[in-house]
């Protein structure tokens, strides 16, 4: 899996994701957070689009430590062949955020030279 480093200095990929079942599914850009332990962050925009059904919550703690408690939705998104069933929280950022549950047993590799992600 290929991506790019924009001119924020943000690594990002782009995935296809779904409802659980996978009957509509969109390709949506994804900043890899290595800071994150968990799998997936979506916009509230994309989880309304694709009516991703909320299935609990989950507490999560914030960068600045705050802790907060956020519904959770189940998805899918097609990983390296395969579809990987998850849960996804939500932001309001303009990308969502990719963690580090996505990257166990790969490489992820970040050339901010020549501005290239890659997931092996």
């Amino acid at each position: 899996m290929n991506g790019f480093v924009d001119e924020d200095w943000r690594a990002l990929v782009k995935i296809q994701i779904g409802a659980p079942e996978m009957r509509a599914t969109k390709e949506v850009t994804v900043w890899v957070d290595t800071a994150f332990n968990g799998s997936l962050v979506l916009p509230e925009s994309i989880v309304e689009e694709l009516v991703l059904p909320q299935q609990s919550t989950a507490e999560a703690i914030l960068a600045d430590g705050k802790k907060v408690e956020l519904a959770t939705f189940g998805s899918s998104i097609k990983w390296f062949g395969k579809t990987y069933v998850t849960q996804v929280t939500t932001n309001v950022s303009q990308y969502g955020l990719l963690g580090t549950t996505l990257l166990q047993g790969r490489k992820l590799v970040v050339d901010y030279e020549s501005k290239s992600v890659s997931i092996e």
